[in-house]
């Protein structure tokens, strides 16, 4: 069975998109079957991996909303390991629309569990927000990778962050586990930057990855070509990063080759 990876903080700005896109695209690369699944409205990661989510018809909306079986909706990818389950603006309105719906928090659960066996991960983009959608997200979660900026308010959020996680632990999903928390947009230059890491290190340690993501421009301007940055460039810093963080998480479920 494929692990399921959400990828989720709901503080925006934080490298969210980015790290889903990446370490999806990543772990392709290392040739582990991987689908990448939209479930924020922006739809940032649909159009960051070369589709427009204006002619998305079937995506994770419609798998959660209206029973759509997800191999209809689920797009190749140009990376030969690579799935992607996309996503449009109609997300918004599921949050809505399933407010009244029985097990209403395990709609995406559901879905994912039709095309488990076919990956070896299946990655969640969150949306910024720790409402209905990404409370699906983190019910149908094996894990869940927490991004942390290292910037001055890193850490504000962080704590409600963690308690809805222990939520869901108690109510809707025992068995989710912090994959761990990545530090992302640093700049080495800056001694914020470096206290930051310091400081999420201090708090905690064993849950941080060891890969920091580092402020790089072709990490910034791969979504405008819909490449992630391996394929965009794959010698620059940004790429090597997620690399090595694909490699972090291989070791840590005992995939590695």
């Amino acid at each position: 069975m494929g692990k399921i990876i959400a990828i989720a903080n709901q503080k925006g700005g934080v490298g969210k998109t980015t790290s889903a896109i990446n370490l999806a695209a990543s772990l392709a690369v290392l040739e582990k079957r991987t689908l990448l699944v939209d479930a924020d409205p922006q739809a940032n990661s649909t159009s960051g991996l070369g589709l427009n989510p204006k002619d998305v018809t079937q995506g994770i909306y419609e798998c959660m909303v209206d029973g759509v079986n997800p191999k209809d909706a689920i797009v190749k990818n140009d990376l030969k390991f690579l799935d992607v389950l996309p996503s449009h603006i109609d997300l918004v309105g599921a949050e809505v629309e399933m407010v009244n719906i029985e097990r209403r928090e395990e709609k995406m659960r559901d879905a994912l569990g039709i095309v488990r066996d076919e990956y070896d991960f299946i990655i969640i983009d969150c949306s910024p927000s720790l409402g209905l959608i990404t409370i699906n997200a983190l019910t149908a979660a094996d894990s869940v990778i927490i991004p942390v900026q290292c910037e001055y308010f890193a850490l504000e959020g962080l704590g409600k962050l963690l308690n809805t996680i222990k939520i869901i632990q108690t109510r809707l999903n025992p068995k989710l586990e912090i994959e761990g928390i990545l530090l992302t947009l640093y700049d080495a230059r800056t001694s914020l930057g470096n206290q930051v890491v310091e400081e999420v290190r201090t708090h905690f340690l064993k849950m941080t990855f060891n890969t920091i993501i580092p402020r790089n421009v072709k990490l910034s301007e791969s979504p405008s070509f819909g490449l992630p940055v391996i394929v965009h460039d794959a010698e620059s810093k940004g790429a090597i990063s997620y690399l090595n963080l694909a490699h972090e998480v291989l070791d840590k479920n005992g995939m590695s080759k």
